[in-house]
């Protein structure tokens, strides 16, 4: 069955140029001028990708974006843009977007990134149904304020690229906290790696890390 592609973008010669090029791959794709078009789209659970630009005559499609996210469509998003800025890309990414495009579309540019975001995608709905089959793991409990406030600020962490360090003493629940924050982030998808660095010899742990 041909993957669904839902190519949001006011300028009619951008959307017939996007399904013309996806068409002509297999894709099957539909196309929508506006975020009411959007809205009213039935079935926005089985579409397998958007490409969406960010500015739209009745909305932002960072803002629909987010929207996506809160009705739980799952389904990356790649967005587009005609006046992009260093702004606008960071705000996409921090909301949620796979890869963000600049206009002109090249053709191989606009391939690359839907093969590369349907990949993802497909990553993600199989990391979901293995966890479900694992069931839930261990999880943080608490009600005091320092937890809470700790907790919070570990979820504002987890959206944005910031590097984070835990520091704490053993047992006070680091590995937990920094399994929450991968749960969390855009990177949830992928696998959450523990690697215990005191256990590594000094003089193997450039190998061990990077490579040899």
């Amino acid at each position: 069955m041909p993957r669904r592609i839902l190519v949001l973008d006011d300028e009619e010669n951008i959307g017939r140029s996007l399904r013309m090029i996806l068409e002509r791959e297999g894709y099957q794709v539909n196309t929508a001028r506006s975020g009411a078009e959007l809205r009213a789209f039935p079935d926005l659970t089985r579409i397998d990708l958007f490409l969406m630009d960010v500015s739209l005559p009745d909305a932002n499609g960072i803002e629909l974006l987010r929207e996506l996210e809160t009705r739980e469509i799952t389904a990356p998003v790649v967005m587009i843009s005609g006046q992009a800025t260093i702004a606008d890309a960071v705000a996409a990414t921090r909301a949620g977007a796979f890869d963000f495009l600049e206009k002109p579309l090249g053709r191989d540019r606009v391939l690359v990134a839907v093969k590369n975001a349907l990949e993802r995608g497909t990553l993600k709905r199989e990391n979901k149904r293995l966890r479900e089959v694992a069931g839930p793991g261990t999880k943080m409990i608490g009600a005091s304020p320092a937890f809470l406030r700790a907790v919070e600020q570990a979820s504002m962490a987890a959206r944005s690229d910031a590097r984070v360090l835990l520091i704490g003493e053993s047992g006070t629940g680091k590995e937990l906290l920094a399994a929450h924050i991968h749960e969390s982030s855009p990177f949830a998808s992928g696998p959450f790696i523990k690697v215990n660095c005191a256990a590594i010899p000094g003089e193997l742990i450039e190998s061990e890390l990077f490579g040899h």
